[in-house]
């Protein structure tokens, strides 16, 4: 939490209502909750997301539950902070399509609650850094651990079923999820299996001759334009870039943030671009090493070998990580994704997913 801008359970409400409010928009149908719903984790279960007059973006929208623990924010980094994240899809004309915040906050103070609220949290009359310090307050609120796999982790043996126990040895061992998706409990928070940092995993490189695109970003965006950069993002095929429209390294073409797992059960589709349907697709997209030559590609992407029952108990791991608020959308998400994995996997290596079952690897320490 910034030491500019503490919590405060008036702001938090504040914000909650901003971030419900379509009136921040241009034309006052869209608002931050149309992307980000609660009832579905705080995304909106789309492929990407739609925004004023259902104009189409090029990103998956991703969740906001414990979003406050982010180093960087959207998929390509390029918010460095919360307040900073909560002010751009308010000028995206893709997103909610105002041409300034001047114009959102003019909106809210034309409001007679809004600026008596205003007034009484910020001392003072709308304006746009109060507007993006409430609505941020509020998704710093959203905090969500206390899963069954903590509390396998607390020592309840009994917690997960023994497909999610398979599949947490293999989160460590054949699979190296842990290298991304890493395990790291501190004094503050469990862990979040993210290392917070940015890989190209082989997602979308297929459609995309990024170096073309890489060079065409250089000279049509300025530098740290964190505006043009935006809506690159959002707008253009540049998306495919990722962090590299931020950083201008090569080794960063086509590179996304490692997404914390936390809540994975109920956020799909998946990826950057929402290109993965179920989190079999997800695994089968890995399995395959990615299936691309990329120059780009991260060297810790390898084939897996991974056998159908491996893909399963991954699933399984990934389904224990729910939080309680989201247990019965999880087991319905569950269901619905084992349903479509039985009939519809076209990235599947099937030769090697039901070929001869890998020997079991030895459980390292938890």
């Amino acid at each position: 939490v910034p030491k500019d801008n503490p919590q405060t359970p008036e702001k938090i409400a504040l914000g909650e209502k901003l971030f419900f409010d379509g009136r921040l928009s241009a034309n006052g149908t869209v608002a931050c909750a149309s992307c980000h719903q609660p009832r579905l984790a705080f995304t909106d279960g789309r492929q990407v997301a739609v925004g004023i007059d259902n104009r189409v973006g090029q990103r998956n929208s991703p969740t906001v539950l414990n979003a406050l623990y982010n180093q960087m924010q959207f998929w390509d980094g390029r918010a460095a902070t919360l307040e900073q994240q909560a002010g751009l899809p308010i000028v995206n004309p893709v997103e909610m399509g105002q041409p300034n915040l001047d114009s959102a906050v003019a909106r809210v103070a034309a409001i007679p609650e809004y600026r008596a609220t205003f007034i009484r949290v910020f001392a003072r009359q709308p304006n746009p850094t109060d507007l993006v310090r409430a609505i941020a307050s509020y998704e710093r609120s959203q905090v969500s651990f206390d899963s069954p796999f903590d509390r396998y982790m607390a020592g309840d043996s009994s917690a997960i079923s023994a497909s999610a126990k398979r599949g947490w040895v293999l989160f460590r061992t054949r699979g190296r999820c842990n290298l991304c998706h890493a395990f790291a409990d501190t004094t503050t928070r469990p862990a979040r299996f993210t290392d917070d940092t940015f890989h190209n995993i082989g997602v979308l490189i297929v459609r995309h001759n990024v170096v073309p695109l890489a060079r065409q970003a250089e000279q049509a965006i300025a530098k740290g334009d964190t505006i043009a950069i935006d809506q690159a993002a959002i707008l253009t095929p540049m998306s495919a870039l990722g962090r590299f429209l931020i950083t201008r390294a090569d080794s960063d073409i086509a590179s996304f943030k490692t997404p914390d797992l936390r809540n994975v059960m109920v956020t799909a589709p998946y990826f950057h671009d929402g290109s993965a349907a179920t989190l079999w697709d997800v695994m089968d997209h890995y399995n395959k090493g990615a299936g691309l030559r990329d120059p780009y590609l991260s060297t810790e992407i390898q084939p897996l070998a991974l056998h159908e029952r491996d893909i399963d108990d991954f699933v399984a791991l990934m389904a224990s990580l729910t939080s309680p608020s989201y247990r019965e959308l999880g087991a319905k998400e569950l269901a619905r994704q084992r349903q479509l994995s039985r009939t519809s996997r076209p990235q599947r290596d099937s030769a090697r997913a039901f070929g001869p079952k890998p020997v079991q690897p030895k459980p390292p320490s938890r």
